[in-house]
Protein backbone atom coordinates (compact mmCIF):
# COMPACT_ATOMS: atom_id res chain seq x y z
CA UNK A 1 0.00 0.00 0.00
CA UNK A 2 1.52 3.39 -0.51
CA UNK A 3 -0.54 5.28 2.48
CA UNK A 4 0.18 8.63 3.34
CA UNK A 5 0.90 8.46 7.31
CA UNK A 6 1.45 11.08 10.00
CA UNK A 7 2.04 10.90 13.59
CA UNK A 8 2.86 12.93 16.63
CA UNK A 9 6.51 12.48 17.41
CA UNK A 10 9.18 12.75 19.94
CA UNK A 11 12.19 13.11 18.46
CA UNK A 12 14.31 12.88 21.59
CA UNK A 13 13.65 12.32 25.40
CA UNK A 14 12.47 15.85 26.95
CA UNK A 15 11.59 17.21 23.42
CA UNK A 16 7.88 18.60 22.48
CA UNK A 17 5.40 16.87 20.60
CA UNK A 18 5.99 17.36 16.99
CA UNK A 19 3.42 16.47 14.18
CA UNK A 20 5.52 15.24 11.22
CA UNK A 21 5.22 12.69 8.51
CA UNK A 22 5.80 8.70 9.08
CA UNK A 23 6.55 5.87 7.08
CA UNK A 24 3.32 3.45 6.67
CA UNK A 25 4.69 -0.03 7.65
CA UNK A 26 3.16 -3.07 6.35
CA UNK A 27 2.09 -5.36 8.65
CA UNK A 28 4.20 -8.45 9.29
CA UNK A 29 2.98 -11.97 10.25
CA UNK A 30 0.21 -11.96 12.60
CA UNK A 31 -0.21 -8.13 12.83
CA UNK A 32 -2.53 -5.90 11.51
CA UNK A 33 -2.75 -2.24 10.34
CA UNK A 34 -5.40 0.10 11.79
CA UNK A 35 -6.09 3.75 10.49
CA UNK A 36 -6.92 5.21 14.07
CA UNK A 37 -10.11 6.89 14.16
CA UNK A 38 -9.65 7.91 17.93
CA UNK A 39 -6.89 7.94 20.26
CA UNK A 40 -6.98 8.04 24.08
CA UNK A 41 -3.84 9.36 26.19
CA UNK A 42 -2.64 7.63 29.63
CA UNK A 43 -0.39 9.04 32.50
CA UNK A 44 2.57 7.50 30.96
CA UNK A 45 2.41 9.57 27.47
CA UNK A 46 3.21 12.43 28.94
CA UNK A 47 5.39 11.68 31.44
CA UNK A 48 8.92 14.65 31.32
CA UNK A 49 11.45 13.30 29.17
CA UNK A 50 13.52 12.86 32.43
CA UNK A 51 11.68 9.96 33.75
CA UNK A 52 11.48 8.04 29.99
CA UNK A 53 15.08 7.18 31.60
CA UNK A 54 13.12 4.98 34.25
CA UNK A 55 9.84 4.31 33.13
CA UNK A 56 11.15 3.22 29.50
CA UNK A 57 14.74 3.58 29.40
CA UNK A 58 15.23 1.06 26.53
CA UNK A 59 12.84 3.49 24.30
CA UNK A 60 14.59 4.37 20.86
CA UNK A 61 14.37 8.19 19.80
CA UNK A 62 12.63 9.28 17.69
CA UNK A 63 9.46 7.72 19.06
CA UNK A 64 5.89 7.52 18.59
CA UNK A 65 4.25 6.79 22.02
CA UNK A 66 0.74 5.72 22.61
CA UNK A 67 -1.09 2.91 23.28
CA UNK A 68 -5.11 3.45 23.15
CA UNK A 69 -6.24 3.41 19.37
CA UNK A 70 -9.77 2.43 18.01
CA UNK A 71 -10.28 2.73 13.46
CA UNK A 72 -10.16 0.07 11.14
CA UNK A 73 -8.12 -2.37 9.88
CA UNK A 74 -6.39 -1.37 6.38
CA UNK A 75 -4.38 -3.93 5.86
CA UNK A 76 -3.96 -7.73 7.85
CA UNK A 77 -0.37 -9.84 7.61
CA UNK A 78 0.60 -13.52 7.25
CA UNK A 79 -1.55 -15.68 9.54
CA UNK A 80 -4.85 -13.15 10.52
CA UNK A 81 -7.83 -14.56 9.78
CA UNK A 82 -9.80 -13.53 12.27
CA UNK A 83 -9.60 -9.66 11.15
CA UNK A 84 -10.20 -8.55 7.40
CA UNK A 85 -9.90 -4.83 5.96
CA UNK A 86 -13.11 -2.75 6.78
CA UNK A 87 -13.53 -3.94 10.30
CA UNK A 88 -13.98 -1.36 12.89
CA UNK A 89 -12.11 -2.34 15.84
CA UNK A 90 -9.91 -1.14 19.13
CA UNK A 91 -6.18 -2.20 19.80
CA UNK A 92 -3.49 -1.97 22.69
CA UNK A 93 -0.58 -0.48 20.80
CA UNK A 94 2.34 -1.74 22.32
CA UNK A 95 5.35 0.47 20.25
CA UNK A 96 6.65 1.47 24.20
CA UNK A 97 7.17 -2.30 25.35
CA UNK A 98 10.87 -3.22 25.28
CA UNK A 99 10.57 -6.53 23.38
CA UNK A 100 8.58 -4.04 20.34
CA UNK A 101 10.24 -0.66 20.64
CA UNK A 102 9.02 0.25 17.17
CA UNK A 103 7.61 3.70 15.90
CA UNK A 104 4.95 1.82 13.50
CA UNK A 105 3.31 0.50 16.84
CA UNK A 106 3.00 3.74 19.23
CA UNK A 107 -0.88 4.53 18.88
CA UNK A 108 -0.50 8.64 18.18
CA UNK A 109 -0.55 8.42 14.44
CA UNK A 110 -2.81 7.84 11.55
CA UNK A 111 -1.57 4.00 10.61
CA UNK A 112 -0.93 1.96 13.55
CA UNK A 113 0.85 -1.58 13.51
CA UNK A 114 -1.02 -4.00 16.31
CA UNK A 115 -0.45 -7.44 17.63
CA UNK A 116 -3.88 -9.33 16.18
CA UNK A 117 -3.94 -11.12 19.40
CA UNK A 118 -4.15 -7.45 20.86
CA UNK A 119 -6.83 -6.16 19.16
CA UNK A 120 -10.82 -6.60 19.13
CA UNK A 121 -13.93 -5.94 16.95
CA UNK A 122 -16.16 -3.51 18.43
CA UNK A 123 -19.73 -3.30 17.56
CA UNK A 124 -21.96 -0.49 15.17
CA UNK A 125 -23.06 0.49 18.29
CA UNK A 126 -19.82 1.40 20.28
CA UNK A 127 -18.28 4.69 18.76
CA UNK A 128 -14.40 4.81 18.06
CA UNK A 129 -14.34 7.72 20.80
CA UNK A 130 -15.92 5.65 23.36
CA UNK A 131 -13.64 2.45 22.38
CA UNK A 132 -10.52 4.12 22.52
CA UNK A 133 -11.06 4.62 26.22
CA UNK A 134 -10.79 1.00 27.16
CA UNK A 135 -7.15 -0.66 25.74
CA UNK A 136 -4.15 0.44 28.17
CA UNK A 137 -6.19 0.15 30.96
CA UNK A 138 -8.08 -3.12 30.47
CA UNK A 139 -4.76 -4.48 29.59
CA UNK A 140 -3.41 -3.16 32.96
CA UNK A 141 -6.79 -4.63 34.85
CA UNK A 142 -6.54 -7.65 33.32
CA UNK A 143 -3.03 -8.52 33.63
CA UNK A 144 -3.16 -7.38 37.34
CA UNK A 145 -6.38 -9.66 37.96
CA UNK A 146 -5.42 -13.07 35.73
CA UNK A 147 -1.40 -13.19 35.14
CA UNK A 148 -0.05 -15.94 37.13
CA UNK A 149 2.10 -13.84 38.80
CA UNK A 150 -0.35 -11.32 40.55
CA UNK A 151 -3.71 -12.22 41.42
CA UNK A 152 -4.21 -15.38 39.05
CA UNK A 153 -7.84 -14.80 39.42
CA UNK A 154 -10.37 -17.17 36.76
CA UNK A 155 -10.87 -15.85 33.33
CA UNK A 156 -13.84 -13.95 32.45
CA UNK A 157 -16.49 -15.38 30.25
CA UNK A 158 -20.56 -15.17 29.02
CA UNK A 159 -23.15 -15.99 31.83
CA UNK A 160 -20.56 -16.49 34.22
CA UNK A 161 -21.58 -18.49 37.93
CA UNK A 162 -21.60 -16.68 40.89
CA UNK A 163 -18.60 -17.25 42.98
CA UNK A 164 -18.24 -17.21 47.14
CA UNK A 165 -14.66 -15.06 46.91
CA UNK A 166 -14.50 -11.37 47.20
CA UNK A 167 -12.01 -9.19 44.83
CA UNK A 168 -11.36 -5.97 46.18
CA UNK A 169 -11.15 -2.76 43.83
CA UNK A 170 -9.53 -0.18 45.57
CA UNK A 171 -9.45 2.48 43.25
CA UNK A 172 -12.68 1.56 41.29
CA UNK A 173 -13.55 5.05 39.37
CA UNK A 174 -10.33 5.18 37.75
CA UNK A 175 -10.14 3.70 34.10
CA UNK A 176 -8.12 1.08 35.49
CA UNK A 177 -10.41 0.55 38.49
CA UNK A 178 -13.48 1.17 35.75
CA UNK A 179 -12.23 -2.39 33.99
CA UNK A 180 -11.00 -4.42 36.59
CA UNK A 181 -14.57 -4.11 38.17
CA UNK A 182 -16.33 -5.43 35.29
CA UNK A 183 -13.45 -8.02 34.63
CA UNK A 184 -14.06 -9.79 38.34
CA UNK A 185 -17.89 -9.58 38.04
CA UNK A 186 -17.75 -11.54 34.16
CA UNK A 187 -15.20 -13.99 35.96
CA UNK A 188 -18.42 -14.23 38.70
CA UNK A 189 -16.33 -12.47 41.46
CA UNK A 190 -18.10 -10.08 44.21
CA UNK A 191 -16.70 -6.76 44.07
CA UNK A 192 -16.06 -4.55 46.96
CA UNK A 193 -14.39 -1.38 45.68
CA UNK A 194 -13.63 2.52 46.66
CA UNK A 195 -14.24 5.65 45.10
CA UNK A 196 -15.32 9.38 46.15
CA UNK A 197 -18.82 8.99 47.18
CA UNK A 198 -19.73 10.93 43.93
CA UNK A 199 -19.29 8.17 42.00
CA UNK A 200 -20.71 5.32 43.98
CA UNK A 201 -23.63 5.02 41.76
CA UNK A 202 -21.09 5.11 38.71
CA UNK A 203 -19.58 1.55 40.55
CA UNK A 204 -23.00 0.06 41.26
CA UNK A 205 -23.86 0.28 37.68
CA UNK A 206 -20.48 -1.60 36.32
CA UNK A 207 -21.41 -4.56 39.08
CA UNK A 208 -19.74 -3.62 42.55
CA UNK A 209 -21.81 -4.86 45.47
CA UNK A 210 -19.99 -2.66 47.92
CA UNK A 211 -18.71 0.81 47.90
CA UNK A 212 -17.26 2.67 50.41
CA UNK A 213 -15.70 5.89 50.75
CA UNK A 214 -11.84 5.58 50.08
CA UNK A 215 -11.17 9.34 52.12
CA UNK A 216 -13.24 7.95 55.23
CA UNK A 217 -11.07 7.55 58.18
CA UNK A 218 -12.51 4.24 59.06
CA UNK A 219 -12.20 3.04 55.02
CA UNK A 220 -10.14 -0.21 56.06
CA UNK A 221 -12.76 -1.23 58.86
CA UNK A 222 -15.25 -0.74 56.78
CA UNK A 223 -14.26 -2.58 53.78
CA UNK A 224 -12.96 -5.54 56.36
CA UNK A 225 -17.05 -5.52 57.13
CA UNK A 226 -18.53 -5.29 53.90
CA UNK A 227 -16.04 -8.40 52.95
CA UNK A 228 -17.08 -10.25 55.79
CA UNK A 229 -17.32 -13.68 55.77
CA UNK A 230 -16.39 -14.05 51.80
CA UNK A 231 -12.73 -15.09 50.77
CA UNK A 232 -10.77 -12.64 49.50
CA UNK A 233 -9.72 -13.39 46.36
CA UNK A 234 -7.30 -10.74 45.74
CA UNK A 235 -6.92 -7.27 45.75
CA UNK A 236 -6.42 -4.32 42.94
CA UNK A 237 -4.72 -1.75 44.49
CA UNK A 238 -4.83 1.50 41.88
CA UNK A 239 -3.75 5.26 42.39
CA UNK A 240 -1.50 6.78 44.83
CA UNK A 241 -2.09 6.20 48.59
CA UNK A 242 -3.95 2.70 47.87
CA UNK A 243 -1.03 0.39 48.90
CA UNK A 244 -0.66 0.63 52.63
CA UNK A 245 -4.83 -0.01 53.16
CA UNK A 246 -4.91 -2.27 50.52
CA UNK A 247 -1.89 -4.66 52.36
CA UNK A 248 -3.55 -3.69 55.60
CA UNK A 249 -7.57 -5.30 54.46
CA UNK A 250 -5.49 -8.24 52.98
CA UNK A 251 -3.94 -9.08 56.11
CA UNK A 252 -7.42 -8.97 58.08
CA UNK A 253 -9.32 -11.08 55.78
CA UNK A 254 -10.09 -14.68 55.39
CA UNK A 255 -8.69 -15.75 51.66
CA UNK A 256 -5.82 -14.40 49.24
CA UNK A 257 -3.22 -12.21 50.58
CA UNK A 258 -2.16 -10.62 47.54
CA UNK A 259 -2.04 -7.27 45.83
CA UNK A 260 -1.44 -6.40 42.68
CA UNK A 261 -0.51 -2.72 42.88
CA UNK A 262 -0.95 -0.27 39.63
CA UNK A 263 1.80 2.03 41.08
CA UNK A 264 4.63 0.08 40.34
CA UNK A 265 7.08 2.72 42.06
CA UNK A 266 5.32 1.67 45.60
CA UNK A 267 5.85 -1.56 45.19
CA UNK A 268 9.51 -1.37 45.66
CA UNK A 269 9.17 0.20 49.25
CA UNK A 270 6.16 -2.13 50.47
CA UNK A 271 6.57 -5.41 49.02
CA UNK A 272 9.36 -5.87 51.83
CA UNK A 273 8.93 -6.30 55.59
CA UNK A 274 5.94 -4.74 55.99
CA UNK A 275 3.79 -6.74 53.83
CA UNK A 276 5.47 -9.93 54.60
CA UNK A 277 5.18 -9.79 58.25
CA UNK A 278 1.50 -9.58 57.14
CA UNK A 279 1.38 -12.39 55.20
CA UNK A 280 0.71 -10.41 51.90
CA UNK A 281 2.30 -10.45 48.66
CA UNK A 282 2.60 -7.53 46.72
CA UNK A 283 3.17 -7.06 43.17
CA UNK A 284 3.78 -4.40 40.49
CA UNK A 285 1.94 -4.67 37.58
CA UNK A 286 3.35 -3.70 33.90
CA UNK A 287 0.22 -3.18 32.22
CA UNK A 288 2.20 -4.83 28.93
CA UNK A 289 3.13 -7.92 29.50
CA UNK A 290 -0.36 -9.90 28.79
CA UNK A 291 0.95 -9.60 24.84
CA UNK A 292 3.43 -12.27 25.60
CA UNK A 293 1.30 -14.57 27.63
CA UNK A 294 -2.22 -16.42 27.62
CA UNK A 295 -3.69 -13.37 29.37
CA UNK A 296 -3.77 -11.32 26.62
CA UNK A 297 -5.71 -13.64 23.78
CA UNK A 298 -8.12 -14.44 26.37
CA UNK A 299 -9.49 -11.01 27.13
CA UNK A 300 -8.89 -9.53 23.21
CA UNK A 301 -10.00 -12.72 21.45
CA UNK A 302 -11.99 -14.84 23.55
CA UNK A 303 -13.76 -12.49 25.98
CA UNK A 304 -14.04 -9.06 24.82
CA UNK A 305 -15.50 -9.23 21.11
CA UNK A 306 -18.30 -10.92 21.93
CA UNK A 307 -18.97 -8.96 25.36
CA UNK A 308 -18.93 -6.24 24.05
CA UNK A 309 -21.61 -7.21 21.31
CA UNK A 310 -23.62 -8.51 24.30
CA UNK A 311 -23.71 -5.72 26.34
CA UNK A 312 -21.87 -7.80 29.34
CA UNK A 313 -18.99 -5.75 29.16
CA UNK A 314 -19.25 -1.68 28.84
CA UNK A 315 -16.51 0.66 27.35
CA UNK A 316 -15.96 2.80 30.34
CA UNK A 317 -15.52 5.23 31.57
CA UNK A 318 -16.71 7.94 29.95
CA UNK A 319 -14.86 9.56 26.81
CA UNK A 320 -14.27 13.21 26.58
CA UNK A 321 -13.24 14.07 23.63
CA UNK A 322 -10.39 16.95 23.64
CA UNK A 323 -10.50 18.16 20.07
CA UNK A 324 -9.79 16.91 16.64
CA UNK A 325 -6.30 16.34 15.19
CA UNK A 326 -3.12 14.53 16.07
CA UNK A 327 -1.68 18.56 17.25
CA UNK A 328 -4.42 17.96 19.90
CA UNK A 329 -3.26 14.98 21.40
CA UNK A 330 -0.58 17.58 24.05
CA UNK A 331 -3.33 19.67 24.87
CA UNK A 332 -5.24 16.57 26.40
CA UNK A 333 -2.35 15.28 27.72
CA UNK A 334 -1.65 18.50 29.52
CA UNK A 335 -5.81 18.17 30.93
CA UNK A 336 -4.75 14.81 32.03
CA UNK A 337 -2.38 16.06 34.29
CA UNK A 338 -4.81 18.70 35.63
CA UNK A 339 -6.42 15.57 36.90
CA UNK A 340 -10.07 13.86 36.00
CA UNK A 341 -11.85 11.60 37.52
CA UNK A 342 -14.48 8.88 36.01
CA UNK A 343 -13.59 10.18 32.76
CA UNK A 344 -10.96 9.45 29.70
CA UNK A 345 -9.44 11.71 27.41
CA UNK A 346 -9.48 11.55 24.07
CA UNK A 347 -8.76 12.79 20.61
CA UNK A 348 -9.91 12.31 16.74
CA UNK A 349 -8.43 11.72 14.11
Amino acid sequence: MTEQNTALWLRKRGAPFEVGPAPYTPPAANEVVVRARAIAVNPIDGIPGFLYRVVVPWLTFPAIVGSDVAGEVVEVGPGVTRLRPGDRVLGHAVGMEKSRNRAAEGAFQHYVVLMQHMVSPIPGSLSFEQAAVLPLTLSTAATGMFQQDHLGLAMPGPDPADRPETVLVWGGSTSVGSNAIQLARNAGYRVVATASPRNFDYLRSLGAAEVVDRRSRDAVREIVDRIGDSPLAGTLAIGSGSLVPAVAIASQTNGGKRVASAQPESVTRLRGPRARRRGVRVSGIWGGTLKDNEVGPAIYVDFLPAALASGAYRSAPEATVVGAGLARIPDALRQLRDGVSARKLVVTV
